[in-house]
């Protein structure tokens, strides 16, 4: 498929893209918090850049979810799901927030960046093992506001390479939106995010000369196709798996997994 690509680092990226589509399926979430820890290892197999080895991990993911974020946004879309006047009013902020993070993500080590991924995807656990839902205690805020909020969501999802979901769904949630279309909402949402977030990482990373081969900007474009195409076909398969397991106790053992990767990834990037 590609010169010098080796059929087992491609099979690895089909495995980890396939993974975590049927995660996506079964829990509605991004890709993000699987992806960049398990990319971060495999470049490390693959001697990439030591310096840019979380970049390009965070860039790849963000890459690999925009056609995850379109199917997604889609199926919520027949569903009558989403609000897309709030989509309108909070995606401005979404791109302007996403741009900008890619930019501080750049400008900071692989350190840094990684312990920002560990901590937030400890978060993510809590918050999946808690399950607490905000209590519904406001409404919408206006267009200034909103856009002020997507702009944060924008700037954390670029640096962790999410799609917001886990920020965007309890912040509406708590503004009085039903939880169903509050997930909707999200996921159109994330298109925007993951399509900002993956530009933001393309052209931050056009000036770096020491990146590998079949690379543009700090995006690695073998993993995103292979991974993109897996998790594309398996995202539907995790959804039938949904209605017939113990959602609650996968979510408790799936938070488990995210915590051991970010603390995997950080280890590998502190002793590297």
């Amino acid at each position: 498929m590609w010169v010098g690509m080796d059929f087992f680092w491609l099979s690895c990226f089909l495995l980890l893209g396939a993974v975590t589509g049927i995660f996506a399926g079964l829990f509605g979430i991004g890709g993000g918090g699987i992806m960049v820890p398990v990319l971060t290892f495999l470049f490390i197999k693959l001697a990439f850049p030591s310096e840019h080895l979380v970049h390009m991990a965070l860039a790849t993911s963000m890459a690999a979810i925009v056609p995850t974020a379109i199917a997604s946004l889609r199926a919520h879309h027949k569903r009558g799901a989403v609000i897309w006047p709030v989509v309108v009013k909070i995606a401005p902020g979404i791109l302007l927030g996403t741009f900008a993070g890619t930019f501080l993500a750049s400008y900071l080590s692989a350190t840094p960046l990684a312990i920002f991924f560990s901590c937030f995807m400890a978060f993510v656990a809590l918050q999946m093992v808690l399950d607490r839902k905000p209590k519904p205690s406001r409404q919408l805020p206006q267009t200034f506001a909103l856009t002020g909020v997507g702009s944060g969501i924008g700037a954390i999802s670029a640096l962790v390479a999410i799609g917001g979901g886990t920020l965007t769904v309890p912040f509406l949630t708590w503004c009085n939106v039903a939880l169903p279309t509050a997930i909707g909402t999200s996921a159109a949402v994330g298109l925007p995010i993951a399509f900002s977030g993956a530009l933001g990482y393309l052209i931050n990373g056009l000036a770096v000369s020491n990146l590998p081969e079949h690379t543009l900007g700090f995006i690695y474009w073998p993993a995103v196709i292979a991974m993109a195409t897996a998790s594309f076909l398996t995202a539907p398969f995790g959804a039938q798996l949904a209605h017939n397991l113990p959602i609650p106790v996968l979510k408790k053992c799936f938070a488990v997994l995210l915590v051991g990767l970010s603390l995997q990834m950080l280890f590998n990037i502190l002793s590297h």
